[in-house]
């Protein structure tokens, strides 16, 4: 069985997937229901740091409200986002959320204030842009130039 290979918050950047953490939380928030493209979803956020820096967590359906300020966790299965500039990491399913021994990471007053930004130039990907659509063949939006204009 292979080693479990763990990022460290300095180390996020957008749109990785399938990473795995052992985090302390700064700070926990209570689960509340949101709208999305597919419904109704419940969730949780926290604050979270390592040894390297901090970032918010949010929790996705089982997972939401799974930790409490304070509690040392290692997170399974995460992706990022970039919200406002920040990386910012998501998990979903309580089984992805584990408790740890609590020496594993650094106490709240160790963590320093550092937090993961995305680059600059950063754009996120639009579902339908990626030229993977099934407009691919066509340029632009999918928009013939109106009769009379000539590009």
């Amino acid at each position: 069985m292979s080693e479990q290979s763990y990022v460290k918050i300095s180390e996020l950047k957008p749109g990785m997937n399938k990473i795995s953490l052992k985090l302390r939380v700064l700070e926990a928030g209570e689960p509340k229901t949101v709208q999305t493209r597919r419904g109704p979803r419940t969730l949780s956020e926290a604050l979270v740091g390592d040894e390297t820096g901090r970032t918010r967590l949010t929790l996705w359906g089982n997972a939401a409200a799974s930790v409490s300020s304070g509690d040392a966790i290692e997170v399974r299965g995460a992706w990022t986002t970039v919200y406002r500039g920040q990386v910012v990491l998501n998990v979903g399913g309580s089984d992805n959320v584990v408790k740890v021994d609590d020496t594993v990471v650094p106490q709240a007053d160790e963590i320093p204030e550092d937090v993961p930004r995305a680059p600059p130039d950063y754009k996120p990907q639009r579902p339908g842009f990626g030229g993977s659509s099934f407009r691919s063949g066509r340029r632009g939006f999918g928009r013939r130039p109106r009769q009379g204009y000539s590009f």
